[in-house]
Order: C-alpha cells, then sequence, then structure tokens
C-alpha cells in the first residue's frame, strides 16, 4: 500500500509539472480543478484499505487464537483422532486394538466413555470408563494434596560472636516461637573487623545457641561461612522430638494431683 501510495503521488507530481509547462492556461485551470481532488480520493482509498485489512487481520488472529483454545481435558468419545485404538476396559483390562466406531460402540455397552489417556510410540491407547466420575476423582485427589502441602516460612535471628548469656537465651527463645510454629530458621553469626580472624568464636556460638533448642530442633543445614563475614546455620522443627517433648508433659502429674 504504501508503493501504491508513492506511485500515485510521482503521477500527480508529473502531472502538475506538465500542466505548469503548459503554455495554455486554460487546459491549467481545468486540470488543477481535479488535481487536488483526485489525490484526496487515492489518499482515502489506501487508508481504507489499509483499516479494512488491519480489521481482517486481527478478527483472523482472535479467530486462531479461540480454535487453538482447548475444550476439554481429555479428548473423548467421537474426537478421538484415530480410525484405531489400543482399548482398555473398565478395570484397566486389556481389549486389544478395535476399530473407532467398535471401540466406541464397545463403551455403550458398558454405559461409559472412551478416553484417550496416552500415545506411546503413535500407538493411540484409550480407555473405557466414567469421564464424569473420573474428573471428579481426580479433582478431589489434587484437593487432598494440596491440603497436606505444608508452606514453610524462613525466619532469621541474628547473632554476634561475642554476644552476652542473657542476650542469647533471648534470642533461643524467639527462635523457638518460630520453630513449633513450623519456620525455618537462618541463625547467623557476624563477623566485624578483626573477628572475621576468630570464625571458631562463631561456631561456639552456634552450639550453644543449638543446645538451648535441641529438645525441640534440628539441623537441616550445617555451618557454613558465607562472604567471610557471615557464619549461617539452618534449624527446623524435629517432629519426633516435639511429639517426645509433649507426651511427656502430658504424662508429667501436676501439683494438684500430687496435693
Amino acid at each position: 500500500m504504501l508503493m501504491l501510495l508513492l506511485a500515485q503521488s510521482r503521477f500527480i507530481s508529473h502531472l502538475s509539472d506538465f500542466l505548469l509547462g503548459c503554455y495554455n492556461k486554460e487546459y491549467f485551470v481545468v486540470f488543477g480543478k481535479w488535481i487536488k481532488p483526485l489525490f484526496i480520493y487515492f489518499k482515502e482509498e489506501v487508508i481504507n484499505n489499509n483499516i479494512s485489512n488491519s480489521g481482517n487481520f486481527s478478527h483472523e488472529n482472535s479467530s486462531n487464537n479461540n480454535s487453538r483454545k482447548p475444550k476439554s481435558e481429555h479428548v473423548i468419545n467421537a474426537a478421538i483422532p484415530y480410525k484405531k485404538v489400543f482399548v482398555l476396559g473398565p478395570e484397566g483390562e486389556k481389549i486389544g486394538v478395535l476399530s473407532k466406531e467398535e471401540a466406541l460402540d464397545k463403551a455403550a455397552e458398558y454405559n461409559m466413555d472412551l478416553v484417550l489417556i496416552a500415545i506411546e510410540n503413535n500407538k493411540p491407547i484409550a480407555r473405557i470408563l466414567d469421564y464424569g466420575k473420573f474428573k471428579y476423582d481426580k479433582k478431589k485427589k489434587q484437593k487432598a494434596v494440596k491440603e497436606k502441602q505444608t508452606v514453610t516460612t524462613n525466619r532469621e535471628i541474628r547473632l554476634t560472636p561475642l554476644i552476652g548469656d542473657h542476650d542469647l537465651e533471648t534470642k533461643a527463645r524467639k527462635a523457638r516461637e518460630f520453630i513449633l510454629e513450623g519456620s525455618r530458621v537462618k541463625v547467623s553469626v557476624k563477623f566485624r573487623g578483626r573477628e572475621r580472624a576468630r570464625t571458631e568464636l562463631g561456631e561456639e556460638i552456634l552450639n550453644k545457641f543449638f543446645a538451648l533448642l535441641e529438645d525441640v530442633a534440628k539441623i537441616s543445614k550445617e555451618a557454613t561461612l558465607v562472604n567471610e563475614r557471615f557464619l549461617d546455620m539452618y534449624i527446623e522443627k524435629d517432629k519426633r522430638k516435639v511429639e517426645a517433648l509433649n507426651n511427656k508433659q502430658n504424662n508429667e502429674p501436676s501439683d494438684t494431683q500430687g496435693e
């Protein structure tokens, strides 16, 4: 369309040059009256064609996008695009290779659907089953798996190589809360200045810190030095230890019972 517009513009330009070169002013006046309208007509025609073509293109794209959307999760019954399929029965038993029509008739005998479940070595495998019940059971299993999944939250406790015992115990109590909530705790010892040459002090602090939580926690990742500034250790809840601790507390007689 751009080339057509340029060609038309050149034609009009040559025509105007010809008219300007004419000695007869009457011809110039006559032709001059329709030069401008002619140019406007060609310009409008090109614009209209571009709009219509772009509209057709967008319509084709939208139709193609709609056609690509899957209509169902599985290919079932008459929508199976194979002339022959290997058929499995309702209990998973092998029936054998049948034509599509024979397989559909077989599924109708059970009052069930024919569902394409796999394609192995270019051989389609279909199974006779109750498709509605199959989808319901699948969603039920997915929901049960999702409910069992637990989201682990990461927490962090910062220590220093020269932290006092009181502060260490305070941070250990906070870490215990995080652990019993099910969070994973990153315990990080930060070294400053000359402390970088004494990483063994950080290891001692981490050992003392874990000793305060050993009854409910386990080390999920041993202490490692990061960027020569941080000594990081990861701890998390030990379910067996927590369960044993709870059982011990429940079995201990209370003060009122002793009286």
